[in-house]
């Protein structure tokens, strides 16, 4: 398997460095390792739906 650097990952995906750091550290890129400091992204690696609240509110989910 191919591995990107964050730097070509978020050149790629067009979104910063530190995002895809964020990303990374919170699972939501399948396949992400991190090895020593440093996170290597696999190549094929679909960019996640941005979730960040957009609004300014916090939704509250219906039961």
């Amino acid at each position: 398997m191919d591995y990107l650097s964050i730097r070509q990952t978020a050149e790629k995906w067009e979104i910063s460095g530190r995002r895809i750091q964020k990303l990374c550290s919170e699972g939501r890129i399948p396949g992400a390792v991190k090895i020593g400091s440093y996170w290597a992204v696999p190549s094929d690696a679909i960019k996640p739906k941005d979730e960040r609240i957009k609004s300014g509110k916090y939704i509250k989910e219906q039961q």
